[in-house]
């Protein structure tokens, strides 16, 4: 699981309740629960997802929720990098064909797909074609995802409001008892603040780590590309080497390829 989501989650929603426990006691978190109020906020905002989306993508929309809590499937930069060159020093000894018994090292998928056309003599042109149609469509389909999370996030507060209006009207139109005024406008603030609290709580920031997360898949899936379309034109393993560290921090280059680095490891 991702530590910084899990405490982000957590701590997210314990600061809110501080607040309210230090400022009104125990008690006070009763102020803040109506459940007309859930309805028309949750309930509105969800039925707004569900008139914009199909319904397979409002299922995986939720279950994406996930993949922002745990860590991603990702190789790290540095281990595919260190992989490619690996596989660069076996094709320069044995021939590109080697690397097809390499590939039962390789557990991602992409670059197995990418090894194995290359072990094929697909040509380099049409090799980095399916490789960057399938990297772009990926792309498009997490950012669907991620666009889930951001119109739920436009609608929460929204639907929020609506609440708030709603809450208004029927304050307005009971103006005769002063006393009622006051409770009647709490609850009615109460929906723009479950909004709020849903979208800034839970969909931006969820929006934001799937959104990284496929920028980190992005920039390893790119690394692949260039080290196996390298291999297949046959460039020296330290050159190979030095083009991938570009993807890199210069902090994080030093650990890279070691005494393998001149190109004559195995």
């Amino acid at each position: 699981m991702d530590i910084a989501s899990l405490l982000g989650l957590g701590g997210g929603i314990g600061v809110v309740m501080f607040g309210i426990i230090q400022s009104a006691g125990a008690g006070g978190i009763s102020y803040f629960i109506d459940i007309p109020s859930v309805i028309i906020t949750v309930g509105g905002s969800l039925m707004a997802l569900a008139s914009s989306r199909k319904m397979p993508d409002l299922i995986g929309g939720f279950k994406s929720l996930k993949l922002a809590i745990k860590e991603p499937a990702i190789p790290s930069p540095q281990t595919t990098i260190q992989q490619i060159i690996d596989m660069s020093n076996v094709a320069r000894k044995e021939g590109l064909l080697a690397l097809e018994g390499y590939t039962e090292n390789i557990n991602d998928d992409f670059m197995k797909k990418g090894i194995m056309l290359v072990v094929d003599g697909t040509d380099a042109d049409l090799v980095r074609s399916i490789l960057e149609t399938d990297l772009t469509n990926m792309d498009d389909r997490h950012k669907a995802v991620a666009g889930f999370w951001d119109f739920w996030s436009t609608m929460c507060p929204a639907w929020g409001m609506i609440g708030t209006l709603i809450g208004l009207v029927i304050m307005l139109q009971n103006m005769s008892d002063p006393s009622s005024i006051g409770p009647s406008m709490a609850v009615a603030l109460i929906t723009t603040f479950y909004g709020s609290l849903i979208a800034n709580w839970i969909c931006v920031p969820t929006c934001e780590k799937l959104k990284l997360n496929n920028s980190i898949e992005i920039s390893v899936k790119s690394i692949m590309i260039e080290g196996i379309l390298s291999i297949q034109a046959g460039e020296n393993p330290h050159v190979i080497e030095e083009k991938l560290k570009t993807f890199l921090a210069p902090s994080l280059r030093a650990a890279i390829g070691g005494q393998e680095g001149e190109g004559g490891g195995g």
